[in-house]
């Protein structure tokens, strides 16, 4: 069985660092970083993930816009992606609903089973 291919996107690089040791040495998956959020879409073309997990706000691109910019690319546009945020928590969506903008979403802190679980639920296969 192949691992999981992982993309994570976050401009805070202790905790991409952090989440990628753990998914690497926990859950066996195969985990590249991206600090940058204007060289999300070129890191994804290159590493073809199975999931992307996507900061919504970073200091030098809109996560939105990035994750149109993915969709948008014929390559990639089947690669599902969660959204990472401080912006909203699950309890303000009302209900529990877990959605932003068509796209799962994960408020941080982010616990890294929670991560592991998502992974199990929405990496393409």
């Amino acid at each position: 069985m192949t691992k999981a291919r992982i993309l994570l996107v976050d401009d805070e690089v202790s905790v991409s660092r952090t989440l990628k040791m753990y998914l690497e040495e926990y859950g066996g998956f195969e985990v590249r970083v991206e600090n940058a959020g204007s060289r999300a879409l070129a890191t994804a073309r290159d590493f073809r993930p199975d999931l992307i997990f996507l900061d919504i706000v970073m200091p030098d691109a809109d996560g939105g816009a990035v994750a149109a910019e993915i969709k948008a690319d014929p390559v990639l546009k089947d690669t599902p992606i969660v959204f990472l945020t401080a912006l909203v928590t699950p309890q303000e969506t009302g209900g529990g609903q877990d959605v932003i903008g068509g796209h799962p979403f994960l408020a941080k802190p982010v616990d890294p089973d929670v991560v592991v679980a998502y992974i199990e639920k929405y990496a393409k296969r």
